[in-house]
């Protein structure tokens, strides 16, 4: 797994193989995991993924600046459709990346959360 903080569009951008999202995903769902990620130099890259269940409303994904991770915290509704949405990317064959960024009024991240773009363990864009 490698997480790259990119201060200039404040998102982070998530790659990782279709095992380490599928266990991702299922932490999501469970509301608990720590994942290590690989660190390169440069200062934008994060140590990891921290999985915490609250009671929401909805997913708050933000960053830890003092220990350099990346915290998923919410609900159990927010959290499933979260837990779905990087299933389908780890299953999804054909490439591409899901955009996850918080709107007024959306349906299960909470307001405040960072952008997140997960990409396809499978490469770049799809051919659908």
């Amino acid at each position: 797994m490698r997480l790259v903080s990119d201060p200039g569009y404040g998102e982070v951008e998530l790659s990782a193989s279709a095992e380490e999202l599928t266990g991702l995903a299922s932490a999501v769902a469970r509301g608990e995991g720590l994942f290590s990620s690989i660190l390169s130099p440069g200062g934008n890259t994060l140590a990891g993924v921290e999985v915490r269940g609250s009671s929401g409303p909805g997913v708050l994904i933000h960053r830890d600046a003092e220990r350099r991770i990346l915290v998923i915290s919410g609900d159990f509704a927010g959290r499933a459709v979260l837990a779905e949405n990087l299933r389908d990317m780890a299953t999804a064959e054909d490439g591409g990346h899901l955009h996850i960024d918080y709107f007024p009024g959306h349906r299960h991240l909470a307001e405040g959360s960072l952008p997140l773009v997960v990409n396809s363990p499978h490469g770049g864009m799809p051919t659908r």
